[in-house]
């Protein structure tokens, strides 16, 4: 469950999925449509709780907000912006709220490359900052960094960074083009998927943990990948991984283990997907989730069309949905990130 808590940030993203703005929308929820909401999550259970933005910080009710899905039970997280908002002073009360999880983006291991992307001098040397304030506060600290022609050639530097400030994961994000993210600005199909391998190499040595986002063709190539290194076929490996704690990630996709609710409360299969299907002040989040077409659509991977509905890992991966949306207008389409050739008979890994 991911919350757009404002989208009134200081920096000016080259890719940024908001749109974010210097100043709060008035049209926000309250804090006290924030707690209700926060109260109706548990309507499925204990879900993951991400507090996001914009800028999360630029919210002067922030501690308040982590303070309640904490007492909610909710696992929450939190996801900042590097500005001179993120300081050891901002992150302690939420630190003494109970919350142990902060994301920071770092999409350079330079200023020179980092602030570029980010629009704003200075948020290179912000971000770092950020995490050790936040690693002496006791958080464990995630790296996001969205892999673009921006920064390309940084990656491996960027690594090396992410294993210096002792970050426990690295998420790799893969560019969708929507707000201001640019088509142009994504890597080719062939770029990615040798930006994949390496990630699955890496895995193997890094300090820390290593995920993906919106580039759901990874669980093909860990599955290819962790199959012919133990000489079994990839079905065999889907199964071996599934029940003895193999690397294999379940199929989480736009609307499918994954909602989005924006500012002023729409609720959205994903951030990068953002086509509402009701809004938290008068629809029940866990209801609409469940039942509403646009998200049982989302959970169908017999409705994917093109090579995403003719691939074997269809039902693991299932292609970015919203980058599918972004480029075609249809997210039913298959992935353009992904080139991966599919027999035209295949049968799916799992259902």
């Amino acid at each position: 469950m991911i919350w757009e808590t404002t989208r009134a940030c200081d920096l000016a993203c080259v890719h940024c999925r908001a749109s974010a703005q210097a100043f709060r929308d008035p049209r926000e929820l309250t804090t006290g449509e924030a707690f209700a909401m926060i109260d109706s999550l548990r309507g499925f259970g204990r879900p993951i709780f991400v507090l996001t933005g914009g800028d999360p910080l630029k919210r002067p009710d922030i501690r308040e907000l982590a303070a309640h899905a904490m007492e909610a039970g909710l696992p929450t997280a939190l996801s900042p912006s590097g500005t001179p908002l993120l300081t050891r002073g901002r992150l302690e009360p939420i630190a003494r709220a109970g919350m142990r999880t902060i994301s920071v983006s770092v999409d350079g291991s330079s200023a020179e490359v980092h602030d570029a992307f980010r629009g704003v001098p200075g948020s290179f040397g912000w971000s770092l900052a950020g995490i050790q304030a936040a690693r002496e506060l006791g958080f464990d600290v995630q790296i996001n960094t969205t892999v673009s022609r921006h920064n390309l050639a940084d990656l491996p530097a960027i690594a090396d960074l992410v294993a210096r400030v002792g970050a426990t994961r690295w998420s790799v994000f893969f560019l969708v083009p929507t707000g201001r993210g640019r088509a142009s600005d994504m890597v080719s199909p062939e770029e990615g998927e040798r930006v994949l391998q390496w990630l699955y190499e890496l895995s193997k040595t890094a300090p820390f943990h290593i995920k993906t986002t919106e580039a759901q063709h990874y669980r093909r190539i860990a599955i290819e990948r962790e199959a012919e290194e133990r000489g079994l076929t990839p079905r065999e490996e889907l199964d071996r991984s599934r029940t003895a704690g193999g690397r294999f990630l379940p199929g989480i996709n736009s609307g499918n283990g994954f909602l989005f609710i924006s500012h002023v409360g729409e609720i959205e299969p994903s951030g990068f997907l953002p086509v509402p299907a009701g809004n938290v002040r008068t629809d029940d989040v866990a209801t609409v989730y469940r039942d509403h077409p646009l998200f049982r659509g989302l959970r169908d991977s017999e409705r994917l069309e093109g090579r995403c509905g003719r691939c074997p890992y269809r039902v693991v991966c299932g292609g970015s949905r919203a980058r599918a949306y972004a480029v075609t207008g249809d997210w039913f389409a298959e992935d353009p990130a992904c080139l991966y050739r599919p027999s035209e008979d295949a049968t799916p890994l799992a259902v």
